[in-house]
């Protein structure tokens, strides 16, 4: 199982607990009986908002919680004034705006993304602003969702944009919007699973942003992510649709628990 889920920490602490990894099928087709078995070996919200917050990266168990928001800050840093600005040679006075640009996409919520004017905030043209993007989504900084595959074209307009994980969204952001970290986890589950078993690492076609639910997966499967109550009234006519839902245990019928996403690699 990869350490990127909430139990991820309880397995660090407690390495006696040996748990595998499933397929995306395996969730859809068996979340029922999977929950059930899972939830009597460990209890997955115990350190489920700690994981989301500050379990990422393997440096959280080196140090404490304040300081691992630090670290992740240094991490980025690092990332854009060393890694991508060397590899696409931009100019170290360019560098601080892909670091406003991640301020800007962290307090965004994903489905009101307007590129017009996060180009007017940081003072470049569009066609910069989408190099900008592809960089830092090169750099797994960004994940970047289309409505339908765009090949590698990077002037082409993301549907939505998320941060890698979440650890960087409560690194980065004051206000913390719930629904996006939902949406952010469920994303880096997913293009971690298919960069996995598809070597899709960027602009990855078998995860699309979709206009009816949330998201399309593997061109079949419709997604919609929520909370314990989120219903399927914009999904109830659509075959192959889900709801993916925060808080909840156990699911059933196509209502699948959030959490269990982990488990994908």
């Amino acid at each position: 199982m990869g350490k990127n889920f909430s139990v991820g920490i309880e397995v660090f602490r407690h390495p006696s607990i040996k748990l595998s990894s499933f397929t995306l099928e395996d969730i859809i087709e068996n979340h029922i009986e999977m929950a059930f078995d899972l939830t009597s070996k460990f209890k997955p919200f115990e350190y489920w908002q700690e994981y989301l917050k500050y379990g990422y990266y393997p440096f959280y168990l080196e140090t404490n919680k304040e300081g691992f928001l630090i670290r992740v800050n240094e991490t980025i840093n690092t990332t854009i004034e060393h890694d991508l600005s060397y590899i696409f040679n931009i100019e170290p006075k360019f560098t601080i705006k892909l670091k406003q640009l991640v301020g800007l996409i962290c307090a965004s919520k994903p489905y009101e993304l307007n590129i017009s004017k996060l180009a007017q905030k940081i003072e470049i043209n569009r066609n910069t602003l989408y190099q900008y993007i592809y960089y830092l989504n090169r750099g797994k900084v960004l994940n970047i969702l289309h409505y339908k595959a765009k090949g590698d074209n990077i002037f082409s307009k993301p549907a939505k944009l998320y941060l890698a994980n979440t650890n960087l969204n409560y690194a980065y952001c004051s206000n913390i919007e719930i629904g996006t970290i939902r949406e952010g986890f469920f994303v880096n589950q997913l293009n971690n699973y298919f960069a996995l078993h598809k070597n899709k690492s960027f602009f990855n076609e078998s995860l699309l942003a979709s206009k009816i639910g949330d998201f399309l997966v593997d061109e079949q499967y419709i997604f919609e992510i929520g909370g314990k109550n989120k219903s399927f009234k914009h999904i109830k006519d659509i075959s192959n649709s889900y709801v993916v839902a925060d808080d909840i245990e156990i699911g059933f019928g196509n209502k699948i628990p959030l959490w269990l996403f982990g488990f994908l690699y």
